[in-house]
This record gives C-alpha cells, structure tokens and sequence, in this order.
C-alpha cells in the first residue's frame, strides 16, 4: 500500500473513539441537565398520555444541550411499547417553511404520500386524517424554529389544526437560540399559542470540565489527557459563552494538532492552540447562519471595528467598544446602499439582545457622561475576519437574489 494511503488506516495513538468528541454524539446520561429533561418529560406528560398538551419553547444559548435534550427525551419515548404519541423532529435549517415543515411530517409517517407535488392543503388534509384515525398525538419538534420563513403561517396552521381535528392532537415544541422570538409573531399566531417556557442556562466552567472528562475518557486513549489540560478548555470556553459544543471542539481540535505532531499526549500547549481556531469555526458558523437583518448588523460593527468611529470613546477598551446609535446609522446606510429596507431601532434593539445572547457580541451600559445613556457594543471576535466571513455570504446571498426577508 502506498505511503499516503497507508497512513489512512494507521491506528491513532490520540484518539480511541472519535464520535463520542463531536457535539451531535448524544451520551446516556447527560450531566447537569436531569432539572431540564424532567421539565420537558413533565410538559410532555399529557401528550404521552394520550391528552391534548400544552405547546414547549425551549430556549438557550448555543450549546446549552437543548437539541440534545430533546432528542435524549425522544429516544426514550420511542422505547415506550404501544404509546399513541408519534414524534416528528424537524431541523429548521433544513425545513425552513411551512410547506417543508408540513411535508417532513408526511415524509415521517405517511411515507407512501411523500414527494408526490401536493399542494399544503392536501398534505393538512392527510396529517389530520391520519391523527383522526386512531387518535393520536403528534408531536411536532420544531428545532431552531425562528429561521422558518412564514413562521407565522406554519403556527397558526398546527396549532389551530386542533380545532379541525376530531379526536388526537398535534403537540408543539420549539426550539430557539432566542427568546426574544415569539415577539415577532403576529398577534393571530400568539393568540392560538398556550404553551410552557424552558431556559437552558450556560455551563459553568466546573460543568464544562465535568462533561469534557467524561467524553475524554471514551474519546482519548488511556493517559492521553490529563486533568489540567481538560481545565483549560473547559474555562476558555465557560469564559466565552458557556457553550460546550466549543469546549468539545477544543478538546477534538487539540487531539489533532497533537497526532499531526506526532505527540502522544495533549498538553496545555496544544489546547491553548486549539481554542483559537475553534474559537473563530464556531462563531463564523453562528454567523453564516444568521437572519438577514442580524447578519448586516454584525457586519456594520465589523466594518466600524475595522474602519473605526468618528466618535472619541471615552471608556476602558476604547478601540473597540461602539455606540449603539452608530452602528444603527450605519446598518441604515448599508441596507440603503443595497436598495433593501432597514428594521426600525425597536427591531434593532431586539436584535441586539439576540445576537448577544448568541455570544457574538459584548455590549454594556455607558451610564452618565458618555454622549448621555447610551450602549457600548463590540464583537466578541476578530472583526477583521467576521467581515470577510459575512462579505462573502453576503455578496453570494446578493448574486442569489438575496434571503427571503421573512427570515429575519
């Protein structure tokens, strides 16, 4: 076998089982998450049961082990024998509209209807049939529920589906990064929703370091790691956001740098190498995933960042830190430039509390004395980079025909 090749199916002396390091491996038992498990098996209850339930939003910041939760709480129903609920989970990024919401239900449990060009009353009709025909309770899991396009659509129609359907119920749960979304709901959406709420805080550095040892010791081979190494990461990544996707990739990315050095241990060296580039995937992925009108905010304080203000600040990290106000007149400008509409500074603000629940700003209050009451925001990364990260999204987005503006 050739040399290349050859170094393929050369047994790692890093790592022992790769996938128990990634952020979408699911452990049986997930640590510091028992309180938030029981609230989704206690909402849910009813719907188990074969009642008509209350809707679940469940909310929290990237990383928070909400998706994971969830799924964990599904795999155990799915054991149950001879429950009438039936579950349909739905990547929103996927499924992004109501049409592809109600048409991955189909595809779930009524395969034989799936990709035949039904129109949405068609495939309702057969969602509400197929409930109807032995009573039944779906529940729908609406994972990052905030990116489907008419949002409002798709929850007027499942939750006013139970007013059409005889005898069962559909059971809605979503999933967001955002608390702040159901504000953009039309007040005829809102008025349909009786639903329970669920917080998903950050990890704590403790906790963080907790799980990462307990992955590590499946994940990395026998002495690979040691205590302190797993301390480092797990504070680096409590310190940025609590998210311990991060604090994984961190530990995987350090696994490589050290096979790819041919080392045989992971050290505090190559941890604090790993953090940086993990650091900036994980926040260009948070940023090429966001709403329209989110992305062309982060881009005005990239581009303030890197161009600097025409106001002198006047703070601790004055470099760095920009008035709230400026970065609103020059998302206005860029919006402008591009022939598209801004968002009035009420959506703005909401938006700002969103991206940095998010982790991909920092904002404070200035008090007295700085341009009177204002807020001080920058980006929690490198902004040089975030800006070319959302130049080229957005440009590509543009030669498109750019985001259904519904997104945002």
């Amino acid at each position: 076998m050739e040399e290349p090749f050859a170094e393929l199916f050369k047994e790692s002396e890093i790592f022992m089982n790769r996938e128990v390091l990634s952020p979408h491996y699911i452990p049986e038992h997930l640590l510091f998450r028992d309180k938030q498990i029981s609230e989704i098996v206690k909402s849910l209850t009813p719907s188990l049961r074969g009642e008509r339930g209350r809707n679940l939003f469940i909310y929290g910041k990237t990383g928070t082990g909400k998706t994971s939760c969830m799924k964990h709480v599904m795999d155990k129903i799915r054991e149950i024998p001879n429950i009438r609920s039936k579950i349909s989970y739905i990547n929103c990024r996927i499924y992004n509209s109501r049409y592809r919401v109600l048409s991955k239900i189909v595809g779930d449990h009524l395969p034989m209807y799936a990709k035949r060009g039904y129109g949405i009353v068609d495939i309702y009709e057969k969602i509400i049939n197929w409930i109807e025909e032995d009573n039944k309770i779906l529940v729908v899991v609406l994972d990052e529920i905030d990116i489907v396009r008419d949002l409002d659509d798709l929850i007027y129609t499942l939750t006013r589906a139970n007013s059409d359907i005889k005898s069962g119920s559909i059971t809605l749960v979503g999933i967001s990064n955002k608390i702040s979304f159901k504000e953009s709901l039309d007040p005829r959406s809102l008025s349909t929703l009786y639903e329970n709420e669920l917080v998903f805080p950050p990890y704590n550095s403790m906790e963080l370091a907790s799980i990462m040892k307990d992955r590590a010791e499946t994940g990395f081979k026998k002495d690979v790691i040691d205590q302190s190494a797993i301390n480092l990461a797990a504070g680096i990544a409590a310190k940025e956001s609590g998210d311990a996707r991060l604090a994984l990739r961190i530990l995987s990315k350090a696994g490589e740098i050290s096979e790819e050095s041919g080392l045989k241990a992971i050290s505090v060296n190559q941890i604090v190498e790993a953090s940086r580039s993990a650091e900036e995937e994980v926040a260009y992925e948070m940023v090429n995933t966001l709403p329209e009108h989110q992305k062309f905010i982060v881009y005005a304080i990239a581009l303030l960042s890197v161009q600097g203000s025409k106001y002198k600040r006047l703070v601790e990290g004055s470099d760095t830190y920009i008035f709230s106000g400026e970065i609103y007149n020059r998302y206005v400008d860029i919006l402008e430039s591009m022939h598209k509409e801004a968002k009035s500074q009420r959506w703005y603000r909401k938006y700002i509390t969103d991206l940095e629940m998010q982790g991909l700003i920092i904002s404070y209050e200035s008090g007295r004395g700085i341009r009177g009451h204002t807020k001080l925001i920058k980006l929690a990364y490198p902004p040089d980079k975030i800006k070319q990260t959302i130049e080229k999204s957005l440009f590509r987005e543009s030669e498109a025909g750019g985001k259904d503006e519904s997104q945002a």
